[in-house]
């Protein structure tokens, strides 16, 4: 679930072939996408489809929403969408799962927020909640679903008190998953290595770059359009008309350049979380979805801001030493830095309409 940021002088690439009018109708402006990212996190409301639309907003790999929710009588089922894979960057489909799981955390507080309290479980690959009536339960981490984000952006670098890390442990506690979190300087800069090593192998693999620019959204116009992918303003990045932004990306996205940014961001974060599932398979993915999230909620709660480097665990071959770093014999799922940062734009999502299979 990485969304990788890339860094360009399109603004003059284009500028030179646009006008100011053509530019903004063809790249749309950020002020009509924070009026849509604002509806899009809108207060709960008792409707079962504003549940949905909580649930949406959870975290999901390189933003694809790869899920379809499906109402019956007493319960709301998440099922794989299996024509949004990203089968370069997550072959198994784990990112996939892992997705899942992230929804259905978000389900279940905003379902008993609506005054549906009930329970996960997982059927092969099906998530369901089953759900009765009764008194709303306003949880904490419910006003942290709207806000959370993957901020990918350098952090202040201050620590996180040790109440605060407990806090996080506390909340991210599923059965069969494991959670490690590094706060010295040794181990992230550790860590650090491993995903500057991911992705520098990556950003030299030709069809992975391939499939992160099918995802990227080069303008907010073209994320609205599509309720999808990377938005490259959220990643700091200017706004280019879709043709330019292709074509920038092609030219200049550097390797070199992105290791020593990834190098620096996670220099600046407090600490990296890393969660590990007791097996590697379906269900157990979506545990550490359900896991990931909550920790990422809690986090959010609590003023951090969170980022994915999971370049480790989506290089097969740097898993294992991931492993070593953390004292496990399981396969890493999820890799998180933290800290104190700014906030940047929301990712877009797609109506409630478009993930409802009937």
């Amino acid at each position: 679930m990485n969304r990788r940021q890339f860094l360009f002088a399109g603004g003059t690439l284009g500028g030179a072939v646009l006008g100011a009018g053509a530019w903004r109708t063809a790249t749309g402006t950020m002020s009509a996408y924070d009026d849509y990212t604002a509806r899009l996190r809108a207060p709960l409301s008792p409707d079962i489809a504003d549940v949905i639309r909580y649930a949406t907003l959870a975290a999901n790999g390189h933003n694809t929403q790869p899920w379809r929710f499906r109402l019956t009588g007493g319960a709301i089922e998440i099922l794989p969408d299996l024509s949004r894979r990203t089968p370069v960057v997550d072959p198994d489909d784990h990112h996939l799962f892992v997705s899942l799981g992230c929804a259905a955390a978000n389900l279940a507080i905003a379902a008993a927020a609506s005054g549906r309290p009930g329970e996960v479980t997982t059927d092969g690959q099906t998530v369901r909640y089953s759900f009765s009536s009764g008194p709303s339960h306003d949880d904490p981490l419910l006003k942290a679903i709207v806000r959370r984000q993957s901020t990918r952006a350098e952090y202040d670098g201050r620590p996180v008190s040790s109440g605060d890390l407990a806090a996080l442990r506390s909340a991210a506690v599923v059965p069969g998953v494991d959670l490690a979190l590094v706060t010295e300087p040794a181990g992230i800069a550790a860590i650090r290595d491993l995903v500057i090593a991911g992705n520098d192998a990556q950003m030299h693999d030709a069809a992975f770059m391939r499939e992160l620019k099918d995802w990227i959204r080069f303008n907010p116009r073209s994320a609205m359009e599509t309720g999808d992918g990377l938005l490259a303003a959220a990643s700091g990045n200017p706004s280019l008309p879709t043709a330019i932004g292709g074509i920038a990306f092609d030219r200049l996205f550097d390797a070199s350049a992105e290791n020593d940014k990834y190098a620096r961001q996670i220099v600046s974060s407090a600490g990296i979380a890393v969660f590990a599932a007791e097996q590697a398979n379906p269900a157990h993915w979506i545990k550490a979805g359900q896991a990931c999230q909550r920790f990422a909620l809690e986090a959010t709660r609590l003023g951090l801001k969170l980022a994915f480097i999971n370049q480790p665990v989506e290089v097969a071959a740097l898993r294992p030493e991931l492993a070593r770093l953390i004292g496990t014999k399981r396969r890493p799922d999820l890799v998180l830095r933290f800290g104190y940062g700014p906030a940047l734009p929301h990712a877009p999502r797609r109506p409630v309409g478009a993930v409802l299979s009937s």
